[in-house]
């Protein structure tokens, strides 16, 4: 966590209560001036009875020398959890659809691309490059990420998605991105860096951008 510089400790002030009044008062605001439906209004705002602030735990890295800690962010209740399904529903096709040719997602695709690729592209000098980017979900910029997934859509030839703009897409993900809050060891922190990577539209935003 110091590593990184993602994060902001917030100290012993509980700041669930005002992000969800706050998250649910974008929503309303929205649905109030019609950049969304009632029906979508109700499926993104947020119970505050049940919304929790994430919890952050920590998974080894077994296969990397010296074991490191992979740091895993659970927000299943969290106040933004609904919007990021939501935006994952609305972009995973379009990202999917851009990157048919180029992203392998397991070990067979890999091979079935090596094979027609092959036939054209490569030699007996060919040569493969993997490359580890290291700590990537706590290393870009809160707006860079806003950036790159206004470039997906825009490369998409889409002024909307599912009857909602292109601008009240990224407000929706601007307010993902920079409300990531959770407990740790008795204080409450804001990631002020990158995206988690249980965020449902961040992985795929995150390929995007490599």
């Amino acid at each position: 966590m110091i590593k990184t510089k993602a994060y902001q400790d917030l100290g012993t002030v509980n700041p669930l209560e005002p992000l969800v009044e706050r998250t649910n008062n974008f929503l309303y605001g929205l649905w109030y001036n019609k950049h969304i439906t009632q029906k979508q209004y109700e499926k993104l705002k947020v119970n505050k009875e049940e919304a929790e602030l994430a919890h952050l735990y920590f998974l080894p890295k077994a296969h990397k020398p010296g074991t490191p800690l992979r740091p895993i962010m659970s927000g299943l209740k969290s106040s933004t959890i609904a919007i990021s399904k939501w935006l994952d529903g609305l972009l995973r096709p379009l990202f999917d659809r851009l990157a048919s040719e180029t992203a392998i997602s397991n070990g067979v695709q890999l091979i079935k691309q090596v094979e027609r690729w092959s036939a054209t592209y490569l030699s007996p000098a060919t040569s493969f490059i993997t490359m580890d980017v290291t700590d990537l979900y706590t290393m870009f910029p809160e707006e860079g990420g806003v950036t790159v997934i206004k470039r997906l859509i825009e490369t998409s030839g889409l002024k909307q998605i599912d009857g909602v703009k292109k601008e009240i897409i990224l407000a929706l993900t601007r307010s993902v991105i920079t409300n990531n809050y959770f407990y740790l060891d008795g204080s409450y922190y804001k990631q002020i860096k990158g995206g988690t990577m249980e965020c449902s539209y961040v992985s795929h935003k995150q390929q995007n951008e490599i």
